[in-house]
């Protein structure tokens, strides 16, 4: 069993930054695959970044080059750096540990809010 729990989340002004957490309670990275999703009221969720079990990244076309997604090891965390925010951005965030071989896990989320 593994237990994700995200934090981080909050309000940031548009054009602010802010940096979600995802912490899992052992060492999975080398055997799962790690996602960011997000849902906005009345749209479906939505996979916004992935970090694979060798470090190779991936990104939707609306966060590349403002969002980052990167690991450590060490603290088995997950983490998403949101740069340039915009309203649209505006989710409940995911973190998600993802296999073609083994369950699946999500944390609970976590409320990203872009507003002025």
């Amino acid at each position: 069993q593994v237990q994700l729990v995200e934090s981080g989340g909050g309000l940031v002004q548009p054009g602010g930054s802010l940096r979600l957490s995802c912490a899992a309670s052992r060492s999975i990275f080398s055997i799962y695959v790690m996602n960011w999703h997000r849902q906005a009221p009345g749209s479906q969720r939505e996979l916004v970044a992935t970090i694979t079990s060798d470090g190779s990244t991936n990104y939707a076309d609306s966060v590349k080059d403002r969002f980052t997604i990167s690991r450590d090891n060490a603290k088995n965390t997950v983490y998403l750096q949101m740069n340039r925010v915009k309203p649209e951005d505006t989710a409940v965030y995911y973190c998600h540990a993802g296999s073609m071989w083994l369950k699946d896990y999500w944390g609970q989320g976590t409320q990203v809010t872009v507003s002025s």
